[in-house]
C-alpha cells in the first residue's frame, strides 16, 4: 500500500518539522532512504532541482519523491501528507491567535524552537554537502578528483555572490552555467 505509506511518511514529516523545508531535509533523507525510495545523490539533485522550480521546497521534494515512488497519485498522496500538518495547524493558530497572542509559554516554545531548527538546517547542509563534495566517501583518492575542485570553486563564488546580495536568480542560473560546462569539460578530460 504505497500510497497510504507516501501519505503517511509526509504526514509524520509535515507535523514533526518547524522551520520549512530546510529543516524538514534531514527527516526527509531519513525517510527516504529508509523506504529505498531514492538514493543520496538522486536525493541531492533533486535538492538543487527543487530550489530553482517555483513554489515551497517541502512541496517539490514530496511531489517529487511521491512520482518516484507511486507515479501521479503517489505525488498527490505525499504532497497531501506533507501539507495537510501545516494547514490543519494555521488553522488552530487563526483560530486561536488572540488568545495566546501574549502568552509566555507559547514565546518560551518559540524561543527554544529556535536554535533546533538552525541546528536541523545545519545537519542539512553537512549531509547534503557530504554527498556533494565527497561522493564516494573521505580518502585520499577524493582529492585527485577535479570535481571537487571544481564544486568548491563553485560554491565559493556562489557563497561570496550571496553575500554581496547578487539576485538568487542570478547565482542559480551562474551555477547552473558553471556546472554545465564543468560537466562537458570532464568528458573532454
Amino acid at each position: 500500500m504505497i500510497f497510504l505509506e507516501l501519505f503517511w511518511t509526509f504526514f509524520k514529516i509535515g507535523a514533526f518539522t518547524f522551520g520549512g523545508g530546510y529543516a524538514m531535509l534531514p527527516l526527509i533523507q531519513s525517510e527516504v532512504a529508509a523506504h529505498g525510495w531514492l538514493t543520496g545523490e538522486e536525493l541531492v539533485n533533486f535538492i538543487a532541482v527543487s530550489e530553482s522550480t517555483p513554489g515551497p521546497f517541502a512541496v517539490n521534494m514530496s511531489t517529487y519523491v511521491g512520482m518516484t515512488a507511486g507515479g501521479l497519485f503517489g505525488s498527490f498522496c505525499a504532497t497531501l501528507g506533507v501539507i495537510l500538518p501545516s494547514f490543519i495547524v494555521i488553522l488552530i493558530v487563526a483560530k486561536s491567535f488572540e488568545k495566546f497572542r501574549n502568552s509566555k509559554i507559547v514565546s518560551r516554545c518559540m524561543s527554544g524552537l529556535k536554535p533546533a531548527v538552525v541546528g536541523l538546517i545545519g545537519a542539512a547542509a553537512v549531509s547534503v554537502g557530504k554527498t556533494v563534495f565527497f561522493p564516494d566517501g573521505i580518502s585520499l583518492s577524493v582529492f585527485s578528483d577535479a570535481a571537487l575542485y571544481v564544486s568548491l570553486a563553485v560554491f565559493a563564488l556562489m557563497t561570496v555572490l550571496a553575500f554581496r546580495k547578487v539576485h538568487p536568480i542570478l547565482i542559480i542560473c551562474l551555477s547552473a552555467v558553471i556546472g554545465l560546462a564543468a560537466g562537458y569539460g570532464f568528458q573532454w578530460i
